[in-house]
């Protein structure tokens, strides 16, 4: 390896701490508390005044050393947050103390052994009595900027440019402490939507990864080969068509939350592999699950901010139920000015939006070009909660048509902040419909275009042995965690978003 001078100081340290028969990477911590437990245990002693000797062992990464003669005051960093080391000639003797300016710096792992005191500047620390090296950091964490705090210059590590901390997400986590809170409110977020289905009698469940038939959804899928069964696989797009067949089987409630992949593009609000929550719910139907989404959405953030409204690129947004609900049709006949339902084409709905300046690639199909209608004149203005309900059948191949409109299917889509975040049906059961729908998707797409819909044969057989009606629901968890910790890029909530190959 290639080592810079600083990166050569810290070899050459480790080197020497060999040499002294000493690990700079020992198997072994004997930690005990955490910076938060050990604070918090020195705090319960001095209320109780008892006098209670408060001795703890905390590790974590070393943030901070300021060396005073014969005193240094030192800061280490765990997951709880940060805690003060005190080490003084008295205790330690003037080898340790010299061996810790000496063999330590920032970056490095530690722990220390003492008892808990408070200074004269009223700052819970511990007096150190032993401390050990258990990591030695060879590269220092990204350039320093200094800060004041209360008339006292703290240095910080950062990280400005975004696609350094992307490619190197492990610094940008280790210094950026709001960049950890992103992660750990995800956590919770996954946390919470499992509560809420599982306190409603949903089974989560696992579905393959590989499939020999993709479908689900409207994507186009990345593929792959099996070498033993000589066979093509391909990565999934959806849960659907797998959680659905357990409905056959008799789990009547089922959920998964797990990766989907789609060859697609990237962009602010799309990864090429992405987390997403689907559920399948048998005796409902879409306006079931339109009443569970408001429901779960307001539940998530409850549990997760304690409140039910939050900020998203400078607007404040409420997911207290009941939603907005606006119908599809009626939506972009405002819009717009074009009813769909007076083109039953992909021509006439064409030659429709030409006549109103619009410019649409030729030869789409119809469901392409209602699909870009809703997303360039509807989804950017639902900033508060809303329900776009009642799609078109030709771009809803897996819903059940509406009793009274066979062209018509019982869909909706939920949006927040001006973009797509959850997707649900009354499921299609009919199993002949279901043929139907395959072989009309195949013919009104070309080969090649990722919306084309395969037929599945497997999942055919599956409906013909009885499905329950049922409601489904699909949801981007990562759009959740964007929403919810104001991020407006995919990549901020993503821990290790795919980016283009390097040119260094």
């Amino acid at each position: 390896m290639q080592y810079n001078d600083l990166e050569k100081i810290r070899v050459e340290k480790v080197n020497r701490l060999r040499a002294s028969g000493s690990n700079p990477y020992p198997t072994r911590a004997h930690v005990t508390h955490t910076a938060a437990q050990a604070i918090a245990a020195f705090e319960a002693a001095e209320a109780a005044g008892n006098g209670e000797v408060i001795t703890v062992c905390v590790g974590g990464r070393l943030r901070s050393l300021r060396a005073m003669g014969k005193l240094i005051f030192a800061h280490i960093e765990d997951r709880s947050g940060r805690v003060q080391l005190f080490l003084r000639v008295n205790e330690l003797g003037e080898q340790a103390l010299q061996q810790f300016r000496e063999d330590l710096d920032l970056g490095d792992f530690i722990e220390a052994r003492g008892n808990m005191f408070r200074t004269r500047s009223g700052e819970v620390s511990v007096q150190v009595q032993e401390f050990a090296l258990l990591a030695k950091a060879i590269t220092p964490l990204p350039a320093a900027k200094d800060e004041v705090v209360d008339g006292q210059v703290v240095r910080h590590a950062s990280l400005s440019d975004p696609e350094t901390r992307y490619r190197q997400r492990y610094a940008d986590l280790a210094i950026n402490p709001e960049v950890r809170q992103i992660f750990r409110t995800r956590g919770k977020i996954i946390q919470a939507l499992r509560q809420f289905l599982d306190e409603r009698d949903f089974l989560e469940v696992e579905t393959p990864i590989l499939q020999p038939i993709y479908g689900g959804a409207a994507a186009k899928p990345f593929v792959t080969y099996h070498n033993q069964l000589k066979q093509n696989l391909y990565l999934r797009i959806s849960f659907e068509l797998y959680l659905k067949r357990l409905l056959v089987g008799g789990l009547e409630r089922v959920y998964e939350i797990g990766r989907d992949f789609r060859n697609e593009g990237v962009s602010y609000k799309h990864n090429p592999e992405f987390t997403q929550l689907e559920y399948y719910m048998a005796y409902a139907d879409y306006l079931k699950i339109m009443q569970m989404t408001e429901e779960m959405i307001a539940f998530v953030c409850q549990r997760v901010l304690g409140k039910l409204t939050f900020t998203f690129d400078g607007q404040t947004i409420d997911v207290t139920p009941p939603w907005r609900r606006v119908d599809l049709r009626q939506g972009l006949i405002e819009a717009t000015g074009i009813d769909i339902a007076a083109c039953p084409t992909a021509e006439s709905l064409e030659a429709a939006m030409r006549a109103r300046g619009m410019n649409p690639k030729p030869g789409q199909a119809r469901g392409k070009l209602i699909d870009g209608l809703l997303g360039d004149y509807l989804e950017p203005t639902f900033i508060q909660p809303t329900f776009l309900y009642n799609y078109p059948r030709d771009i809803s191949p897996l819903a059940k048509s509406m009793p009274d409109d066979p062209t018509t299917v019982e869909r909706f889509e939920g949006f927040i902040g001006g973009m797509e975040l959850c997707n649900a049906f009354t499921e299609l059961n009919d199993p002949f419909d279901q043929e139907a729908r395959f072989l009309e998707m195949g013919r009104a797409y070309a080969a090649e275009d990722e919306e084309r819909h395969p037929m599945d044969e497997d999942y055919l057989q599956a409906m013909r042995y009885g499905m329950p009606p049922n409601g489904g629901f699909g949801m981007g968890v990562d759009r959740l965690t964007m929403l919810l910790t104001g991020q407006r890029t995919i990549r901020e909530v993503l821990l290790f978003p795919h980016l283009r190959e390097s040119s260094d």
